[in-house]
């Protein structure tokens, strides 16, 4: 099978986690290659994400490597196994891998916390709000490539309609409502899509006030997937160079205690609503 031209952040992620079993293990990757017959460079795509390698392997190598995390096993092994290949693929080649990326990650979580500093989560954005904000930040776009990346905005909304609800919190900013990214006709759909969305099953939007004691966390903005394992984990954070994904165990956990503290400042479900509400009457 020949090498991926470019793999996913997932397919990535799998190799690494390999990787670190085979480090853990203090197996040489030319040792490792060998348990499953293959040649040492064939070994290396696969912990660099670059190869497939089939959820059978991965219970070979997890044995050799003495690995007794049953759950953490399974979880790599059905990583390795998995075939999906989501709505996102149709953007492939359209829209920059790092929007794929966020897209699929959103698919197999198994839950999300989200903080929203700057500007409103995607998958609480009204198309209007989405267009303003790609048409901001890039004024040189063609309509033929602006137009994409709101439909793919859009169509990442569909998790929070499934039939078995996804757990998701939103802590959102008092800023990020009172900001116009576009005018009060858009402001007002955008806080009346989020009070809508906060009443789905699964979804709890909550807000830091700007008279809140104690929140120092201007630049907090992050998405945190639970993964079938807390080891799986991912935080997906917006740079001045692009989208970053980590998983780290001890960036997992800052992150963790990052979204505690922002969460403890805020209101609560029912209080938020309440807040919205009132701001939305102020436009």
């Amino acid at each position: 099978m020949p090498a991926r031209i470019q793999p996913t952040a997932r397919q990535v992620r799998l190799g690494a986690e390999l990787r670190k079993l085979r480090d853990t293990a203090g197996m040489s990757s030319r040792e490792a290659a060998g348990l499953l017959g293959v040649a040492p460079a064939q070994m290396s795509q696969f912990e660099a994400g670059n190869a497939g390698i089939g959820g059978e392997r991965v219970r070979r190598l997890a044995a050799h490597y003495a690995c007794t995390d049953v759950e953490l096993i399974d979880a790599l092994a059905a990583m390795a196994d998995d075939r999906t290949r989501g709505w996102w693929e149709k953007y492939r080649g359209v829209l920059p891998p790092a929007f794929l990326d966020l897209a699929e990650l959103e698919h197999h979580a198994t839950h999300l916390q989200v903080i929203g500093t700057a500007h409103v989560p995607g998958l609480l954005q009204t198309e209007a709000y989405a267009r303003a904000v790609f048409a901001y930040w890039r004024p040189e776009l063609p309509e033929s490539e602006l137009e994409p990346r709101v439909e793919y905005r859009m169509r990442r909304k569909e998790i929070l309609r499934r039939d078995v609800a996804l757990p998701y919190v939103a802590v959102l900013h008092e800023s990020v409502l009172r900001t116009r990214v576009a005018d009060r006709k858009v402001a007002r759909g955008q806080l009346a899509e989020i009070l809508d969305t906060s009443e789905r099953p699964g979804v709890e939007v909550r807000v830091v006030p700007f008279d809140v004691d104690g929140f120092a966390g201007a630049s907090a903005a992050l998405v945190y997937a639970g993964g079938p394992v807390p080891a799986l984990d991912t935080v997906q954070r917006d740079t001045p160079y692009g989208s970053a994904f980590l998983n780290a165990a001890a960036q997992l956990q800052g992150m963790r205690t990052l979204f505690r503290k922002v969460e403890s400042a805020s209101l609560g479900p029912s209080r938020s609503r309440e807040f919205i509400h009132r701001l939305a009457k102020e436009l």
